[in-house]
């Protein structure tokens, strides 16, 4: 092991006892009692020496036997250390790649915040790597959407969709102007393999649209039809459901933005359960559906562009989350913002009973609330300073303790 504290999070003393790791109430953790030696210690943890090499310093700078071991063991509990040589295999093959690691060496900082063991950080974002993800859609959310994964090291990238480019399909970062004419779905995946960090992957046999998805680490449903955006068919996400294949929804309907749910086939809620559940709550909800999808008129829907690549974002860092391990709160809600207020609101998911999903079965609540209303969760909680003094005078003397 080569320890190196976390250096996305800024260090800074409390007083003379007591460094703070992180700014942000999220990340920010308090360390101490810490004496100046050791203080003065925590700059050779910079990942270019081992333990052995660590040991001789700790020696010289006249520590306690045993103190540099100790003070390691805390760093890594309180989830401050990475390992420079961490990762296992993948993340040493990463590391060979020296021009795809700069690319991604801001995503790696953030991976560092969001893992605890040293190398998980690198480990994973070498994982990406491998993964397999299809967007179906290549509109001003998709195409973006598509861009973003690649962007973030995801391995294999592929965008599914039908028609040529149209005037109202371009977007910064997604779908450009001088595609206007082409197939749609083979400039989505061009703009994607320019995305990536590294040399593109070579691409694969194509199966036909309607097809399965084996393989796929996760599907995103991004439709341009905004009928499809607020009300789900779940016909189209049997064959995922069946085979067991995540999928997650966004894409922008009247001006407004719509990322989730997350489904997890079997655990959390789909585009079936939802809607059983608009129909508990109002019964001329099919009778609606079907007069917007009878609709067959040619349109271009409300699809404000800073909308739509706000929507694109969170849908990709939703998917990355889930790609890295973890279960992002889009699952079994679906968030969603309008303009022009902006303000985003998680509207709760129910799994239904009547869905032949089964999540209903496996559900306890955790993704769901009871009510079924909208509820704002981007509160602004107050700084740290305040909890964190708080935390060190309840401290008892002589020990280690990491507070939020």
């Amino acid at each position: 092991m080569h320890p190196m504290v976390k250096p996305a999070l800024r260090r800074g003393w409390r007083d003379l006892n007591t460094v703070q790791f992180g700014m942000t109430p999220a990340h920010a953790l308090t360390l101490g009692p810490m004496d100046t030696a050791t203080g003065s210690f925590l700059d050779l943890l910079d990942g270019t020496r081992g333990l052995g090499l660590l040991r001789e310093e700790g020696r010289r700078m006249d520590l306690p036997d045993g103190h540099v071991d100790r003070l390691v063991r805390r760093l890594s509990r309180a989830g401050l250390l990475d390992d420079s040589r961490g990762g296992g295999p993948d993340a040493d093959a990463l590391r060979g790649k020296r021009e795809v690691l700069d690319r991604l060496r801001p995503d790696l900082a953030s991976l560092t915040l969001t893992t605890s063991e040293p190398g998980d950080a690198l480990g994973r974002l070498a994982a990406r790597g491998s993964m397999r993800v299809q967007v179906r859609g290549a509109g001003r959310v998709g195409a973006v959407l598509a861009a973003l994964l690649s962007g973030a090291g995801a391995g294999e990238v592929d965008v599914r969709d039908v028609g040529r480019v149209e005037p109202w399909d371009v977007a910064p970062g997604g779908l450009p102007a001088e595609a206007v004419g082409d197939r749609r779905d083979e400039t989505a995946r061009r703009v994607a393999r320019r995305a990536a960090p590294g040399r593109p992957p070579r691409r694969t046999a194509q199966s036909p649209p309607g097809a399965d998805a084996p393989g796929f680490s996760l599907v995103v449903l991004a439709p341009r039809d905004d009928v499809a955006v607020h009300a789900p068919d779940p016909s189209a996400a049997e064959p995922l459901l069946s085979s067991g294949t995540p999928h997650l929804y966004a894409g922008v309907v009247e001006g407004t933005g719509v990322v989730g749910p997350l489904v997890l086939p079997g655990e959390t809620s789909c585009a079936g359960c939802l809607q059983e559940d608009r129909t508990d709550r109002d019964p001329t909800w099919p009778r609606l559906v079907a007069q917007w999808r009878s609709g067959r008129q040619r349109r271009v829907g409300a699809c404000d562009l800073t909308l739509a690549t706000t929507v694109a974002s969170l849908a990709a860092a939703h998917a990355l989350a889930f790609l890295d391990g973890g279960v992002p709160s889009s699952a079994g809600a679906r968030w969603e913002v309008s303009v022009p207020g902006l303000h985003w609101h998680a509207r709760p998911v129910r799994a239904h009973p009547a869905c032949p999903c089964g999540a209903a079965e496996n559900s306890k609540g955790e993704h769901t609330s009871g009510d079924g209303r909208s509820h704002e969760t981007m509160a602004v909680h107050g700084p740290s300073e305040e909890s964190c003094r708080k935390a060190d005078a309840e401290r008892p003397a002589g020990t280690w303790r990491a507070h939020v």
